[in-house]
């Protein structure tokens, strides 16, 4: 039985110690946050229509990432902390998406949670087979080790969504941007398609 006394609760004010990070409105804040931005441009050969892709504003913004990092990259038993703001928009019938990835070290798993919008997640095994899961404020998505995953706004707001992972899982985005996933998400009509 647990009993709770007077002295657990006379602490001396420093040894109270503030936040390093702070969460709030779709943003990380504080030490050792890492801030990356990408643009349609760093991007355009992700989508099926590259023509339709060049033909956009190469400075629209597709989706910004906080990390934070309290411990260096690589460090074994570590854990970072990620949000991602992936905005709303089309490339041709093509939802805009993250770029995918398989880890580094690729038995690291990985967990997603849906703070805000709509969309789909694709995990993609190392046979190419892919399988979808739908993303909404509340749902939470493991991402099993040997498994690229990239995420879809499939909605008209930005889907928010945060991310947990190994500090020594680093980024393959190699086979990605060789190959790609064997799956494209496309608007047809006024729904998300798989094919």
């Amino acid at each position: 039985m647990f009993v709770q006394t007077n002295e657990h609760l006379n602490m001396k004010s420093d040894q109270v110690i503030s936040p390093r990070v702070f969460f709030s409105s779709g943003h990380l804040n504080g030490e050792d946050v890492v801030y990356e931005s990408k643009r349609l441009s760093e991007l355009a050969g992700l989508f099926a229509d590259r023509a339709a892709a060049e033909e956009m504003d190469g400075n629209l913004p597709v989706y910004e990432v906080y990390s934070w990092v309290p411990v260096p990259q690589g460090t074994e038993g570590g854990l970072f902390f990620g949000l991602t703001n992936l905005h709303p928009g089309l490339v041709g019938s093509e939802y805009f998406m993250t770029k995918g990835h398989f880890h580094a070290i690729e038995n690291r798993g990985e967990y997603y949670w849906c703070i805000q919008g709509e969309g789909i997640l694709l995990l993609m095994d190392k046979q190419r087979e892919t399988r979808a899961e739908r993303m909404f404020p509340g749902t939470l998505h493991y991402i099993p080790g040997y498994t690229a995953h990239r995420v879809v706004n499939t909605g008209s707001r930005t889907l928010r969504f945060g991310a947990c992972w190994p500090s020594d899982a680093g980024y393959n985005y190699d086979p990605i941007a060789a190959d790609g996933f064997s799956v494209r998400v496309r608007k047809v009509g006024k729904v998300p398609v798989l094919g």
